[in-house]
């Protein structure tokens, strides 16, 4: 998957992590269609959403597991039904 870090079901890909110098980026390729109560996810892409973690900066970790969850299972789906 392009040498990136990607979270995938089998081949379907749902996340991946990408590293910059000032922030780590935790994405979702169908980042667009997750319900975000917490409005964690950023971006303005027809499909794909990021979640940005800063040093220093706290996380809500209860939301961003609640996004992996859903990209998970939203993916799960997608594979199952076609």
């Amino acid at each position: 998957h392009d040498g990136c870090p990607v979270a995938c079901l089998g081949d379907a890909a749902f996340a991946y992590v990408n590293v910059f110098k000032s922030h780590v980026s935790v994405g979702f390729f169908q980042g667009a269609s997750l319900p975000d109560p917490a409005h964690l996810l950023q971006g303005s892409g027809k499909f794909m959403r990021h979640v940005k973690l800063k040093p220093g900066t706290a996380a809500n970790d209860a939301a961003l597991s609640r996004l992996i969850h859903t990209a998970y299972a939203d993916v799960k789906a997608r594979v199952e039904n076609g």
